[in-house]
């Protein structure tokens, strides 16, 4: 699991360390229940970093997000076919 600084840098939007952290576990289907126990975090504070991510991202739901997250790696191999 990414939860450098660094690692935030290589996404859209800019994520933080923990946003980077929580994207990741979106990414692999976790619910913010899970990501909260999983975290040891209320479910409150994960709710509040998956708007943040939503806002950072332009987008709106979880499956944008997501779409949103995987599009540098996606972008990479459709500009080679272009």
């Amino acid at each position: 699991m990414r939860t450098g600084s660094a690692a935030g840098a290589s996404h859209p939007g800019g994520l933080s360390a923990r946003e980077t952290q929580i994207m990741t576990l979106i990414a692999a289907g976790h619910s913010n229940g899970e990501i909260a126990a999983s975290l040891v975090l209320a479910e409150k504070t994960v709710k509040n970093h998956v708007n943040r991510i939503y806002a950072k991202l332009g987008v709106g739901s979880r499956s944008a997000a997501i779409s949103r997250w995987r599009a540098p790696a996606d972008g990479a191999a459709g500009a080679a076919r272009d």
